[in-house]
């Protein structure tokens, strides 16, 4: 198994940062889940899952990443790499912004952070996971050089798998 170079677990683009969770993002990661429309977990839910997420960060060199705005200092969502329907070798890269930010480019400004952060761990492809009605999450992925593998069908609906071989 090949080694790879732990991920920066500090990004910055020209409007955004991107940053290790801290357990003052609580409340704001409960009110983008409640977003969802499956209930709001509790503040101590979410911490639990914040101190599982720094612990898995520690364990694998990758990680999902807050997202905040520079300019206004608010968190607007998380963006980064997980092992999720995937592996460790070849991670997904995932995000989730506020619906009151979406549509200005955040996601893909988050998301190009990201991809370059996972090159420099030395790793050679991503994939990425999306509901196929979720067509801005798929146009993000595919200015971001993705390409469709295959469509499953889970218990959520039907979900394209994307691939991308990075350099």
């Amino acid at each position: 198994m090949p080694v790879y170079e732990t991920m920066p677990f500090h990004l910055e683009t020209e409007r955004l940062i991107l940053r290790p969770w801290a357990e003052s993002d609580a409340a704001e990661f409960c009110a983008l889940l409640s977003e969802r429309g499956d209930g709001t977990p509790t503040v101590e839910h979410i911490r639990t899952a914040i101190a599982k997420l720094l612990t898995e960060t520690a364990a694998t060199g990758i990680a999902l990443l807050p997202v905040q705005r520079r300019d206004e200092g608010d968190f607007i969502g998380y963006c980064g790499l997980i092992t999720g329907r995937s592996t460790l070798e070849e991670p997904e890269i995932a995000y989730e912004l506020f619906r009151r930010v979406h549509g200005r480019g955040y996601a893909t400004e988050a998301a190009r952070a990201v991809l370059d952060a996972a090159v420099a761990t030395g790793r050679k492809r991503l994939w990425s996971t999306v509901g196929t009605w979720n067509t801005p999450s798929l146009r993000v992925l595919e200015k971001l050089g993705f390409e469709r593998d295959h469509v499953s069908s889970e218990d959520s609906g039907e979900v394209v798998w994307l691939t991308r071989s990075l350099p």
